[in-house]
């Protein structure tokens, strides 16, 4: 994945660092909430937050760059009371083309990672199918992920939100390069949100660019899923 200097990783931290979210005129997520969770990872006395898709009763797709190991990683959600769960990991396995050095080194980097949690999801969840993504400048994608009400708020409302994105110019084998004319976009702390596409997942949110010196709000950039379809089934595969 080639990143310019102005992107930004999308972990939020929130403690100790700015949390930002979705971003841009915004809907309910309906019929996504059942495809979508958090991802929470402890990084020194912060604990970050990320989302992510729901590919099995106990398997995550997330970015990789939310995720390192399975002791400082939990899965969460509202439960049919809107109290709020934790679930254990089991294993997290990172896409072997990611690079955390991406950024810096100008270098590609397959930024997606798998979570396995102890016990499965509940009956509410969805899995959801990984379909393939139009590659036509224009095309209409989905974007649902957890965040903040507010851009200069501290840390997530736990409220999923989704916003309609376009297709734009470079085209890309590797990554989905999405923006919106009134402003809409994935911003910090939408790592991991999955991208839909005629109900199907077709990208996972990785990074995001802003106008004018914003972080974000300008640009969004996911990798396509379809491509790491096989990594995806021979990791599931080996988990059980």
């Amino acid at each position: 994945m080639f990143a310019a200097r102005l992107f930004l990783c999308l972990a939020a931290f929130a403690l100790g660092g700015r949390a930002q979210a979705m971003v841009g005129p915004t809907n309910d997520a309906g019929a996504y909430a059942a495809h979508v969770v958090m991802a929470l990872a402890q990084s020194g006395r912060g604990a970050g937050f990320c989302t992510g898709a729901v590919l099995a009763p106990n398997v995550i797709l997330t970015a990789a760059h939310c995720v390192a190991a399975p002791q400082g990683t939990r899965v969460h959600f509202r439960d049919g009371a809107a109290k709020p769960v934790l679930m254990e990991v089991a294993r997290v396995a990172r896409h072997p083309g990611f690079r955390a050095d991406a950024v810096k080194a100008r270098a590609k980097s397959i930024d997606l990672a798998l979570i396995e949690t102890k016990e499965p999801l509940p009956s509410s969840f969805a899995p959801v199918a990984i379909g393939e993504a139009a590659n036509d400048i224009g095309a209409a994608f989905d974007v649902a992920g957890f965040g903040v009400a507010k851009p200069d708020g501290a840390s997530t409302s736990g409220v999923l939100r989704r916003a309609r994105l376009s297709l734009r110019a470079p085209l890309s084998k590797v990554l989905l390069w999405l923006d919106s004319a009134d402003g809409a976009g994935a911003c910090t702390g939408d790592s991991g949100a999955p991208v839909f596409a005629n109900g199907a997942l077709v990208g996972i949110v990785a990074f995001a660019q802003g106008q004018k010196g914003r972080g974000c709000g300008g640009l969004t950039q996911a990798v396509r899923v379809a491509p790491y379809r096989a990594w995806i089934e021979q990791t599931m595969a080996g988990w059980r």
